[in-house]
């Protein structure tokens, strides 16, 4: 089964890696997306899995507030993790979480290679090493990320996770992370 052209190696990106225009006010760094990280896993022949937006999908494309960007960034971002710890938005976000791990499992299951969960530092949900808390940004995992992280482990799956931010080296992180 899959004997055609291609790879049976993919990654799972945040939403936001592909599609800026899906973050919240005042945080967009590029147009429209990390084109630099696109062309790396398609000069590879890695797939590229698009996870969904939490915070969109939960709160909206405003985040519930069309305020938000006259806030420091890592308090607007402090403010949307709370509203996604409570109510209809962590019910969504847990299901979508378990999208995630669905779609992984179906992967895996067919001996196709996921090579990592890619996600956005600083982001309350998306994060993987940072995320923001406490009007700062914080070492951890974003809300996300980490029903992900608990989703593969139950299970018993492991696939690396790895977390981007602009101001990163984009390609030697994404070199160090895969071993290409």
């Amino acid at each position: 089964m899959f004997n055609d052209g291609r790879s049976k190696r993919v990654v799972f990106l945040a939403h936001c890696l592909l599609n800026q225009n899906a973050i919240s006010d005042g945080t967009a760094v590029y147009p429209a997306a990390f084109r630099e990280v696109i062309d790396y896993f398609l000069n590879k022949d890695i797939g590229i899995v698009q996870m969904p937006c939490p915070e969109f999908c939960c709160l909206g494309l405003d985040r519930g507030d069309p305020a938000g960007a006259s806030r420091p960034v890592v308090e607007e971002n402090t403010r949307i993790r709370a509203a996604m710890q409570t109510g209809q938005a962590a019910k969504r976000l847990s299901q979508l979480a378990d999208d995630v791990v669905r779609q992984i499992r179906a992967y895996h299951d067919h001996s196709f290679a996921v090579l990592g969960v890619i996600g956005a530092n600083r982001s309350p949900n998306c994060g993987v090493e940072t995320t923001s808390a406490r009007d700062m940004e914080v070492s951890g995992k974003g809300l996300f990320m980490e029903a992900v992280a608990q989703g593969l482990a139950r299970e018993g799956i492991t696939v690396p996770m790895l977390g981007l931010k602009s101001t990163d080296d984009l390609i030697k992180k994404l070199d160090q992370f895969l071993n290409l």
